[in-house]
């Protein structure tokens, strides 16, 4: 996700790229519709919910034809296709396939976008049911006339085999500004009853005067249930970190063992220091909890491979380090793209590790590149 890790700062050329052809006659839901439905099917999932609630997301855009340059540069991927798909494998369970998504204003800006995700999301409340009790009581805090940064609101959508789909908001913390962000986040707790966990993590997490600087809140994100596992996510971006920086703010979390996150850092990025894209950290926490009691660490592995064969290359020891099916991810990679791997760079944009309650487990990231296919580069000797 480029908003777990920064925005390339390069706009799309236009029109879709496939091993340098340009796709004639396609729409963007013609694209993501296809890359969604083989994805489905590597999950062994029936594509019907899925495809619906695409459609529904890209509402008259998805009609748009790839030959043209995007409506509105999303941040959800380096090439402002509003739409990344990952797969998330899970201990104990089949590999989940999920979505994060900017849905668009008909005349798009950021806080039209956000506008135009919340009417979504209110028109998937009625049809699944879902609880907008604690997105109501918070909402008020993400919300002004003048956001700062490239989005307000971004909707994540996960799907497991056999069970309805299960939502979850993204919101900016920095939208009053960076340095308002800890105070946003704060209040925001405080009325769900969380405080006490915020102010334990902020205080082991962040690098000390680095709090809204080089360590930085980039995601509020919230489960749209009221279930005894209903999440608050806090993402914590480290810019110009080391991995020991990370594995000592994953510390505050109760179970988690630092090395396993140094390892992972040290396994996906092979940077001393992590220079481009920062490294990520997202805290757990749950209803009554009073520390946070789950971590995730995000490598944005995009930005410390050449090409997306190493990064390929990299992920599949590490899924079989942690037991799971190295496998998925080529029929995920084979779902999405038909492109050789060391023709570009950014296909497998994270990858991350959930550590702690509910599912430990990786998540793999996979951008759609309805847009454009980011050259492979050489990157610098490591001293």
């Amino acid at each position: 996700m480029v908003g777990r890790g920064g925005g390339s700062g390069d706009r799309a050329a236009g029109g879709c790229r496939k091993t340098g052809v340009v796709m004639q006659g396609l729409t963007v839901l013609d694209r993501l519709g296809s890359q969604l439905r083989r994805l489905c099917d590597v999950v062994g999932m029936d594509p019907e919910a899925p495809l619906r609630l695409l459609t529904e997301l890209l509402g008259e855009h998805g009609s748009r034809p790839l030959t043209e340059p995007p409506v509105w540069p999303s941040d959800v991927a380096d090439d402002h296709t509003p739409v990344e798909f990952s797969i998330a494998w899970n201990e104990g369970e089949p590999p989940a396939l999920r979505i994060l998504a900017e849905a668009f204003a008909p005349v798009p800006s950021v806080r039209a976008n956000a506008l135009a995700t919340d009417e979504f999301l209110r028109a998937q409340a009625a049809r699944y049911g879902l609880s907008t009790r604690r997105l109501d009581a918070i909402r008020d805090l993400f919300d002004t006339a003048t956001p700062h940064g490239d989005f307000v609101l971004w909707i994540s959508l996960v799907f497991r085999n056999g069970r309805p789909p299960e939502f979850k908001v993204y919101f900016n913390p920095e939208v009053h500004g960076p340095e308002h962000s800890p105070a946003v986040v704060e209040q925001a707790l405080d009325r769900l009853g969380l405080a006490e966990a915020y102010t334990r993590m902020v205080s082991h997490a962040v690098r000390p005067g680095e709090l809204a600087r080089a360590d930085r809140l980039t995601f509020f994100a919230l489960d749209l249930h009221d279930g005894p596992q209903a999440r608050v996510k806090l993402y914590l971006s480290h810019h110009d970190a080391q991995a020991g920086d990370v594995a000592r703010a994953a510390a505050v979390v109760d179970g988690v063992d630092p090395e396993l996150v140094t390892e992972f850092c040290e396994l996906a990025g092979r940077a001393e220091r992590f220079t481009g894209r920062p490294l990520i950290g997202s805290y757990t926490i749950t209803q009554g909890a009073e520390r946070p009691n789950g971590y995730s660490v995000y490598v944005p592995i995009r930005s410390y491979v050449g090409d997306d064969r190493e990064a390929r290359e990299r992920v599949l020891p590490m899924l079989a380090r942690y037991r799971f099916d190295p496998a998925v991810l080529d029929r995920a990679i084979d779902a999405v793209t038909d492109r050789p791997l060391d023709d570009g760079v950014g296909l497998i944009a994270h990858v991350s590790l959930r550590l702690g309650p509910p599912r430990p487990g990786m998540t793999v990231y996979l951008s759609a590149e309805a847009y454009q296919v980011q050259p492979p580069r050489p990157l610098p000797m490591l001293a």
